[in-house]
């Protein structure tokens, strides 16, 4: 039912359905960077409003500071669910808003130095009280943006989202009764942290530490540094970002929610077994990130693009778990989701946003060689069809390939990179682009070598320019122009001298 490319074919929202205390019981299967937060997002709402939840209420917040945001595209609308008057769970769901005002078109200009400048920020609010919906609120946010129509239908595919997800939430229920579908959850709880203690019992004790770095933001970029260390302790985890860069004046900072979720999801990957989605996973995995910090900004750091830095925080604890599971990790991957916004008004004066991340390849492994044309796995998002954009937004899409020998080497070679080109049938735009791994590019393992760079580069007519990975000013396009984006490739695997001739005569026939 959602309306915007970002959301309905980029699939940029989660679900989840979570107990009567709003622990997450069961999440959708979308993105990572989403589903580790819905704790930090419900436990918040549950503390503050549990003496006054009705019947019909849904909620509504997107504030990271004070109401377990993560930044201000993601709205989280959640929906308290009843059984004989009695609550006994929440519908909640989280979608990425196509624009929210502030700065810049899309609301991820990495350019804001301060979350005022990012658009409208939503504290815990009920959008419905006992099933009436709340008009003003819908008037302040559609008056906000400028993608109404997309932002608002989205808003409502999420409240039937809710509804739908109520419906069977009740019907489970009554089949097992109250007080035994609340047993149930306890369990489902209790088993998913017996598997993940069972899975840390059998890693070797001992402290593992990782550094990785983000080119940094500008013509003049600094590297901004991630540190990880994973102490295991008999069937305990503990995450420390401690030695992290402080806060920057971008909007790159990534609140706590972000944090954890990363965390959760590395821990997830390196045990690699199957367990419920549900919260009580977590209950061995502790997260340290210093106050101050990239990884827990003070307010009012802007963090609208700091799905960035999501994907450097990945790699950097991979890096550090391929030191104790080596053939389970692989090589660093592409550097995570690129995200151009092309953006303007055509000669109607009618409001157009080219959006959507593009991903992406896997580094190599002990397994096999990167894949490619596949989301990062810090994301499981999905690149819009060319066929969409083409249809519904003024862009001709020039070009959509693999990139030859953009692969780090290795005795199992990274995934190769993708490549994109935009050109503007419109008069003018403006481009806002989030990007990363070109002076610092995807790390290799086990003797395996680094993956290529990636480029941003605009064609005016014979003229080319070479932009930052992280411009910090939107990019004047006129109609013509032509934004192409090379990802970075992703890292190798082991002694590229002991690659296979086979495989090496096939890269080369397949170019």
């Amino acid at each position: 039912a959602a309306y915007s490319n970002i959301v309905r074919d980029s699939m940029d929202y989660s679900t989840a359905v979570c107990d009567h205390k709003g622990r997450t019981v069961a999440q959708g299967l979308t993105n990572p960077v989403h589903l580790g937060s819905f704790p930090d997002a419900m436990h918040n709402l549950v503390s503050c409003q549990k003496d006054s939840i009705s019947d019909g209420d849904i909620f509504i917040f997107n504030d990271p500071y004070g109401s377990g945001g993560m930044h201000l595209p993601d709205f989280y609308i959640v929906k308290p669910i009843f059984v004989k008057r009695s609550l006994e769970g929440f519908a909640a769901t989280l979608a990425h808003q196509t624009d929210v005002g502030g700065i810049a078109p899309g609301g991820m200009g990495v350019f804001a130095n301060e979350i005022y400048q990012e658009g409208l920020r939503i504290p815990l609010l009920k959008l419905y009280e006992k099933g009436k919906p709340n008009e003003a609120i819908f008037k302040f946010i559609e008056k906000n943006s400028r993608m109404p129509v997309s932002v608002m239908g989205d808003i409502r595919s999420q409240i039937a989202a809710c509804k739908t997800g109520e419906k069977a939430f009740i019907e489970l229920v009554e089949i097992h009764g109250n007080d035994l579908f609340r047993k149930i959850c306890d369990e489902i709880h209790n088993h998913a942290e017996r598997l993940m203690r069972n899975q840390i019992s059998l890693l070797k004790n001992g402290v593992y530490r990782f550094e990785d770095f983000l080119d940094g933001m500008g013509d003049n970029p600094e590297p901004i540094k991630f540190c990880v260390s994973v102490e295991i302790y008999d069937d305990n985890i503990c995450v420390d970002w401690t030695g992290s860069s402080s806060q920057v004046k971008a909007a790159i900072n990534g609140p706590l929610p972000t944090t954890h979720a990363m965390s959760y999801l590395g821990v997830r990957c390196a045990v690699a077994t199957e367990m419920p989605n549900c919260e009580g996973y977590m209950r061995p995995i502790s997260v340290i990130a210093p106050e101050g910090t990239i990884v827990n900004p003070r307010e009012p750091a802007a963090c609208g693009a700091r799905g960035i830095i999501c994907f450097r925080m990945f790699d950097t604890l991979l890096g550090a778990f391929s030191k104790i599971v080596p053939d389970r990790i692989p090589a660093a991957n592409e550097g995570g989701s690129s995200a151009p916004h092309i953006a303007g008004r055509d000669v109607n004066n009618k409001p157009f946003l080219i959006s959507g991340g593009l991903m992406g390849c896997w580094g190599g492994g002990a397994f096999g060689d990167g894949i490619e044309g596949i989301s990062n796995p810090a994301a499981n998002l999905s690149n819009t069809p060319v066929e969409i954009l083409e249809s519904q937004q003024p862009v001709e899409i020039t070009k959509y390939a693999f990139v030859a020998n953009s692969g780090g080497p290795g005795r199992n070679r990274g995934g190769v990179a993708l490549m994109r080109g935009y050109r503007l049938l419109e008069k003018e735009a403006e481009l806002i682009m989030r990007s990363d791994r070109r002076s610092i590019p995807p790390y290799g393992l086990e003797g395996g070598l680094s993956g290529t760079p990636s480029w941003n580069i605009i064609y005016s007519g014979e003229v080319q320019r070479i932009l930052p990975v992280c411009p910090m000013k939107s990019i004047s396009m006129f109609e013509n122009d032509e934004f192409v984006h090379i990802q970075a490739g992703a890292g190798g695997f082991g002694n590229p001298l002991a690659r296979e001739p086979e495989k090496v005569l096939n890269d080369f026939l397949n170019e």
